[in-house]
C-alpha cells in the first residue's frame, strides 16, 4: 500500500470487520462496520456519510483486496443508501446488502432491490424476525440472518419451518459465541456463522498437544534463549513438514519489506535473525494442527499481531518492543488452539515479564495495545477510541496502520489458504 495512498485517507473513520464462516469454519466473507468518530455514541446504526461515501471511497482507495482479502462483504444498507446511486459504485459480485431491520418494506423497495439484483448484487435480511410485510420480499433475498440473541435456539425449528415456506435462501446465525451453538444450527440447515465462537477455547484438562505442537514451544524457548544456528537446525530436522511449512510462511509476504525467497532453514535464520524467526514459528503454531479451525484463528490472530506491532512502532521506534508486540498478539489466542490453560502454555516458552503480563492480564502497554485489538475486533469503536486517544494517537492514524495489518495478513492467507 502506497504512502500516497495512506496519506489520502484524511476522514476519521473506523472500519469494522467481523468473519462470517462457513460450516468447514473457514472464513468466507467479512461484515464490515464504518463509522464517523462523530457519530459514535450517537443512537444510529451507521450514519449516512459513514455508509456512502466513505464506503465507496475506501474500497476504490484501498482496493477491495486490501480490505477484503478473497472474501464477500456484508455491507448494512438504510432505506436512503438502498436507494441511492451511490451503492452501484460498489462492486456487483463482492457484496452482499444486508437491509436493516427497521427498513420499511414498500412496493418502491421491493422494485429497488429487483434492479439491484439484476445488476449482481445478493441481498440479506438482517436480525429476521418474521412479519408478514416480509412476504413479497423474501423472494428476492439470498442471504437470512437470525440472531441467536433475538431468537433463541429452541425457537429456531419453527422458525426455519416458517421460512422455508415461502424462500430458499441461506441461513446464517449471528451471534454464534460456543461451539454448542455452532454444532446446533449446523444440524438444522445453516449454511453460514457470525461470531467468535472459533476463538473461545475449551478447555481440556489432561489435555496435551500435539508433537509439532510441542516442538513449535521448544524452539520458541530456544529463540528466546538465543540458541546457535545448529542447535536451531536440529528439532526442524526432526520434523521436515515444519521446516517446509516454515518456508512457505516466511515467503508468502517477502523479507524484510523485498522479495527476498529463502529456500533453507539456514538461510531463513541467517537472514531474518532469531528475532524475526521467532515471529514465524509463533504464526506456524497457528498452521501445522490439523482442521480448519487452526486457520481461522491464524487469520485472526495474524492481523491482531501486525496491528499491535505497527501501532508500537508508531508510539516507539524501537524494534524490541514492535517485537514484544507482535509476541503478545500472537500468543493471546493460543489457548483456544491448544484447548490447554494458558498460564501452563506461557511456562513452557519463558517469555519476559512485561510480555506474560500484557497476555494475563493485559497490564502495560502492550497490555494496553492488546485490549485495543480486542475492542477493534468486537467492533465497540467507543472504548477504541478512549484507548486510541490514550495512546497519543488519531482515529486517522489507527486506521491507516490498520489497514495495513489487514493487507499483510491478507497476503500471508494467500499461501496458508
Amino acid at each position: 500500500m502506497s504512502e500516497a495512498v495512506l496519506e489520502s485517507f484524511t476522514s476519521e473513520i473506523f472500519l469494522g470487520r467481523q468473519p462470517i464462516l462457513s460450516p468447514e469454519k473457514k472464513i468466507v466473507a467479512y461484515e464490515l462496520l464504518f463509522r464517523s468518530e462523530d457519530s459514535i455514541g450517537v443512537d444510529v446504526v451507521d450514519d449516512i456519510h459513514a455508509t456512502s461515501t466513505v464506503i465507496v471511497n475506501m474500497l476504490s482507495q484501498f482496493g477491495v483486496e486490501h480490505v477484503l482479502g478473497n472474501n464477500d462483504a456484508f455491507i448494512n444498507v438504510s432505506a436512503s443508501l438502498l436507494m441511492s446511486e451511490t451503492i452501484e459504485l460498489l462492486p456487483h459480485d463482492r457484496v452482499i446488502l444486508e437491509i436493516l431491520e427497521d427498513v420499511p418494506i414498500s412496493t418502491q423497495l421491493i422494485t429497488r432491490c429487483e434492479e439491484l439484483k439484476d445488476m449482481g448484487f445478493r441481498l440479506s435480511l438482517d436480525d429476521f424476525i418474521y412479519r408478514t410485510e416480509y412476504d413479497p420480499i423474501l423472494p428476492l433475498i439470498d442471504i437470512v440472518k437470525i440472531d441467536l440473541t433475538l431468537t433463541p435456539l429452541d425457537t429456531l425449528p419453527q422458525v426455519i419451518a416458517q421460512l422455508r415456506q415461502r424462500t430458499n435462501a441461506l441461513l446464517l446465525a449471528e451471534k454464534v459465541e460456543a461451539e454448542s451453538e455452532f454444532q446446533r444450527c449446523a444440524e438444522l440447515g445453516f449454511s453460514l456463522f457470525q461470531g467468535y465462537f472459533f476463538a473461545h477455547p475449551v478447555i481440556l484438562q489432561g489435555k496435551k498437544p500435539q508433537p509439532s505442537q510441542m516442538t513449535l514451544m521448544r524452539i520458541m524457548g530456544m529463540l528466546i534463549g538465543d540458541a546457535n544456528v545448529n542447535e536451531l537446525e536440529k528439532p526442524f530436522k526432526e520434523s521436515p513438514n515444519l521446516t517446509v511449512s516454515l518456508l512457505r510462511l516466511v515467503n508468502s509476504v517477502g523479507i524484510s519489506g523485498g522479495r527476498q525467497q529463502i529456500g533453507s532453514l539456514r538461510q531463513a535464520i541467517v537472514v531474518l535473525g532469531q528475532k524475526q524467526l521467532l515471529r514465524w514459528v509463533q504464526l506456524l503454531l497457528y498452521v501445522s494442527p490439523e482442521g480448519n479451525v487452526a486457520n481461522t484463528l491464524m487469520q485472526q490472530v495474524a492481523n491482531r499481531a501486525r496491528l499491535m506491532e505497527l501501532i508500537a512502532l508508531q508510539l516507539n521506534n524501537d524494534r524490541t518492543f514492535g517485537d514484544q508486540a507482535f509476541m503478545v498478539g500472537m500468543l493471546s489466542l493460543i489457548e483456544a488452539l491448544l484447548q490447554v490453560p494458558l498460564a501452563d502454555i506461557l511456562k513452557q516458552i519463558g517469555l519476559v515479564e512485561a510480555v506474560e503480563q500484557a497476555i494475563l492480564t493485559k497490564s502495560g502497554t502492550l497490555g494496553k495495545l492488546l485490549e485495543l485489538a480486542e475492542l477493534m475486533e468486537l467492533n465497540d469503536f467507543k472504548a477504541a477510541t478512549t484507548h486510541i486517544h490514550a495512546l497519543g494517537l488519531s482515529v486517522h492514524d489507527f486506521t491507516a496502520i490498520q489497514l495495513q495489518a489487514i493487507q499483510w495478513a491478507n497476503e500471508l492467507n494467500k499461501e496458508v489458504a
